[in-house]
């Protein structure tokens, strides 16, 4: 295999890398995100819970519930955001995985050839020297 297509395979590998790095920590974001929302509806429901208990607590639920509703909505938004990111980092990874296999591809179809040449000029150098014997 050529020094330039070993480095193209390096580079591709190099950047397949990066991609699945990045689209990793877009899931870990994504995955926080939805875990702060899992524990924002929890407290919701504690909230709740004891304002069925106290009648003091149950005077300001209406307030607490319609901060909770902004809260909620402000983290869905930035789920939907983190999404549509995860898959862009997806589909590129995806392209430069494909970018990775086709350079794979070229060199290994190159390095078939230099066999196939190799044969080729063996074969020819013997058919010479048989008839050099022939003669």
């Amino acid at each position: 295999m050529s020094r330039w297509t070993q480095s193209l395979i390096k580079l591709a590998s190099y950047e397949v890398e990066t991609l699945q790095k990045r689209l990793s920590d877009v899931v870990d974001r994504r995955m926080a995100t939805q875990l702060r929302l899992t524990r924002l509806l929890a407290e919701a429901d504690a909230e709740m819970a004891n304002a069925a208990q106290d009648d003091d607590a149950a005077m300001s639920l209406s307030a607490y519930l319609d901060g909770l509703r902004v809260r909620k909505a402000a983290i869905q938004s930035e789920i939907e955001t983190i999404l549509i990111e995860e898959t862009g980092a997806r589909d590129a990874l995806a392209e430069a995985f494909e970018a990775q296999k086709k350079y794979e591809q070229v060199a290994e179809s190159a390095r078939v050839l230099q066999v196939k040449e190799a044969g080729r000029r063996e074969t020819a150098a013997l058919d010479e020297l048989g008839l050099r014997k022939a003669r």
